[in-house]
């Protein structure tokens, strides 16, 4: 800035000639990159080392409801180059105009990704134009198998629906304990497909079959939470959980952890199930555009994104970086499922405000048991 200043100063004094610190230039700015993702959702030596490598300054800020990413988004500055939204977030986030398109000449390691896995995820980002997939899981059975074959048998229906939505399964679950997610926009599009129906259903009539659906398993049903499952299942609490795949990884490894002689399982059921992902995006108002292509080419790098799988228990859609997951998670059908299943697999989408309201009316009702 003093030099610029010099400058303009010598110019208006009509100077003819210019000394060597006058023609000096202006300092380059310093590269930056500011990325805005969920807690604890990163191996720590990953940015570490891209920053160390790059000479790239890197803020790393936190969030922990898609909610609060959505608010510093929708103010059209959010301050960030790099952020993580849950696909119907980012489809909404998309349609809302908050994100600038990837310049995949700047991803050549765009090349690794699972064409199947990039055709589901078009549902939310058609073309795959705004968003880098990141990790991936679904919501699906967990089971205390000791438990369930005590109730039901060796021929348990563990990998079907059936095992929660027929009553003379569940009715004799009941004895173990059978919780769900209190989420409407996951339980119900499950409900709708099991039905035969589609699970981003637009009418108001099929969210009434599926309620009828639900309100006639609801005896059998000890709750509805979005964490307390976990935590029951891993202590022998319940023996049956619909949630996250994830999370019944997580804590079957904490069962095995506290040595209390819990088994916790989890099947992909044979029908479908809920595909959920979360993406790196770059917001329109991101002012390190370049780094961001860097890093998110860094980030599709197959021996770079295996080891986060392995940290965090979630698959990601890299096909060549899966090789090199650990077989733990790798070869678990339940977490990374197969070319055959994936065809099953059916992602959600935002519903338009009248039915979101029919939705949480009918998942109240559902609740309350009336």
């Amino acid at each position: 800035m003093t030099t610029i200043k010099h400058l303009l100063a010598v110019a208006v004094c009509g100077a003819t000639l210019m000394t060597g610190a006058a023609q000096a230039q202006t300092p380059e700015k310093p590269r930056e990159l500011r990325v805005y993702n969920w807690a604890d959702y990163m191996l720590p030596s990953v940015p570490k080392a891209f920053a160390d490598n790059s000479g790239i300054k890197l803020t790393w800020d936190v969030f922990d409801t898609n909610e609060s990413l959505e608010a510093k988004l929708l103010t059209g500055n959010s301050g960030y180059d790099l952020v993580v939204p849950t696909n119907t977030f980012l489809d909404t986030q998309i349609k809302a105009g908050v994100f600038q398109p990837l310049d995949k000449s700047k991803l050549p390691n765009w090349q690794h990704l699972d064409p199947g896995l990039l055709k589901l995820m078009t549902a939310n980002d058609p073309g795959n134009q705004y968003a880098v997939p990141y990790m991936y899981g679904t919501v699906l059975i967990g089971f205390n198998p000791d438990k369930v074959k005590a109730v039901l048998g060796a021929d348990a229906p563990v990998d079907s629906w059936d095992l929660i939505f027929k009553e003379e399964n569940i009715s004799k679950l009941k004895q173990c304990g059978v919780a769900m997610l209190d989420s409407p926009g996951d339980i119900l599009p499950i409900a709708l497909h099991y039905l035969g129906l589609d699970p981003n259903s637009t009418k108001p009539e099929d969210y009434e079959k599926a309620s009828a659906l639900m309100l006639k398993i609801r005896p059998h049903v000890a709750y509805f939470h979005s964490a307390k499952y976990m935590t029951d299942i891993a202590n022998g609490d319940i023996c049956v959980a619909i949630g996250y795949s994830g999370s019944f990884y997580q804590f079957a490894n904490r069962a095995k952890e506290a040595g209390n002689g819990v088994v916790v399982d989890w099947r992909l059921p044979k029908e479908g199930a809920p595909l959920w992902y979360d993406s790196f995006a770059i917001p329109k108002s991101a002012k390190n555009v370049a780094e961001a292509h860097e890093f998110l080419n860094h980030l599709l790098e197959p021996k770079v994104i295996a080891p986060i799988s392995d940290f965090l228990g979630y698959p990601n859609p890299n096909k060549d970086g899966m090789p090199l997951v650990g077989a733990e998670i790798r070869d678990n059908p339940g977490l990374t499922p197969t070319a055959e299943a994936q065809k099953t697999l059916y992602v959600l989408q935002p519903l338009p405000q009248k039915i979101e309201r029919v939705r949480t009316r009918v998942w109240n009702t559902i609740k309350s048991g009336t």
